[in-house]
């Protein structure tokens, strides 16, 4: 194991964050190149923003996230010495692992009289930044033996809730139930310091407790009525719907919502991340939850059998969604299958990132928001206030 530390680390991150940037840009162009021959999700991606925030030109915002990176990676760096408990380099790794993090976040805290106005920084970048960080110091996936614990207790439960919605006659009351049921998955996120703080301290926190928690409606973006209208009418053709954590949020909240489409003859593509990011389900385990959850319903092992239900990589290293580096096998499989419904889970992938942009097809957004600045922010009050946004298709 090779430790860097002083100069040397100062110019490794600088050689390694120029090379990742620049393949990040081929990436991306090979992307819209695909999506805008194929009509994909973006209407133009010249134009599309994904950042909800400008950390360079929001001195507000600044404040508070700079100061909430700085205190959260203290809190990484333990997870990740942990995580690897026969190691007896984890610790030492792990410190430089937060020092170096603190040096990073610093420059870019120097750097916004700089690049204000000239470039966007989100706080999807420092957000990414930590799953950097964490694997050049040899934590991959720090949150594995927690999401493997929560995978198996979520499948073990799953055909209780299924039991739970299907006893509900009343189309409308399922439907509220299945978009409540996504927000409280929503809940189980171990990046959220709020949500962490829980989990360390109620062992018996679940779904229907985290159901007691959300905002109650009318919630803080409450397109519910909206969406609840437009399933009234034709079935959609095809629906990709971008998942975010492992455990109660995507077995509980988004395998019941996605079986609700199947149901109306809806084909969904499920996206999930290329690669671990705090406790967010991967396209591999993704895989591998699917064999088990069709186990415990039959509704869900025929589409995943019959080729009605599949699982893509996203293309994404960290919590956020860009949607210019979705991979070509996506891209291509948005088009081939026709798709008019987008489903954005999460605070990264639909707050952090996308809340404002606009996208070539229906879309639906959820998150419950587990931060209460930010929840002020967008003019909120609760603490675990909700997001149900529901737009039409985007102008051509």
């Amino acid at each position: 194991m090779v430790y860097f530390n002083g100069r040397a680390l100062v110019t490794l991150i600088t050689q390694t964050k120029t090379a990742t940037i620049s393949a990040l840009k081929l990436t991306r162009f090979a992307s819209i190149r695909v999506a805008m021959h194929s009509r994909s999700l973006l209407p133009d991606p010249a134009v599309y923003q994904p950042d909800t925030l400008d950390l360079n030109t929001d001195t507000q915002a600044a404040d508070y996230w700079f100061n909430c990176f700085r205190d959260m990676v203290e809190k990484f760096a333990k997870v990740a010495a942990k995580s690897q408990p026969e190691d007896h380099t984890a610790l030492q790794r792990a410190e430089q692992f937060q020092a170096a993090y603190l040096q990073q976040v610093e420059e870019h805290r120097r750097n916004v009289p700089v690049n204000c106005g000239k470039t966007v920084l989100g706080t999807s970048e420092l957000l990414q930044l930590n799953e950097t960080m964490l694997r050049r110091f040899g934590f991959p996936d720090p949150w594995l033996s927690q999401k493997k614990l929560e995978n198996a207790s979520a499948v073990a439960r799953l055909k209780q809730r299924l039991q739970e919605l299907d006893a509900l006659e009343d189309e409308d009351a399922m439907w509220t139930e299945l978009v409540r049921g996504v927000l409280a998955g929503n809940m189980f996120d171990w990046g959220a310091q709020a949500i962490s703080n829980i989990l360390e301290q109620d062992s018996n926190f679940g779904l229907h407790s985290a159901l007691d928690r959300i905002e109650k409606r009318p919630w803080l973006l409450d397109n519910l009525d909206n969406w609840l209208k437009r399933l009234k009418g034709q079935p959609h053709k095809c629906a990709v719907v971008f998942v975010d954590n492992s455990g109660v949020d995507v077995v509980l909240g988004i395998l019941p919502f996605v079986r609700g489409l199947l149901k109306r003859g809806t084909k969904v593509l499920l996206c999930a991340n290329s690669e671990p990011a705090l406790n967010d389900v991967t396209s591999r385990e993704l895989r591998s939850l699917l064999d088990e959850c069709s186990r415990e319903c039959e509704i869900l092992a025929e589409a995943w059998s019959k080729g009605q239900l599949l699982v893509y990589a996203n293309g994404q290293t960290g919590p956020c969604l860009d949607m210019r580096t979705l991979p070509q096998e996506l891209c291509e499989a948005i088009a081939a299958n026709e798709t008019d419904l987008l489903v954005i889970e999460g605070m990264g992938r639909a707050v952090h990132t996308n809340l404002n942009a606009r996208f070539g097809c229906e879309t639906l957004k959820l998150a419950v928001i587990k931060n209460r600045w930010l929840a002020k922010y967008l003019g909120g009050e609760a603490m675990f206030a909700v997001i149900c946004k529901f737009e039409p298709a985007a102008p051509s």
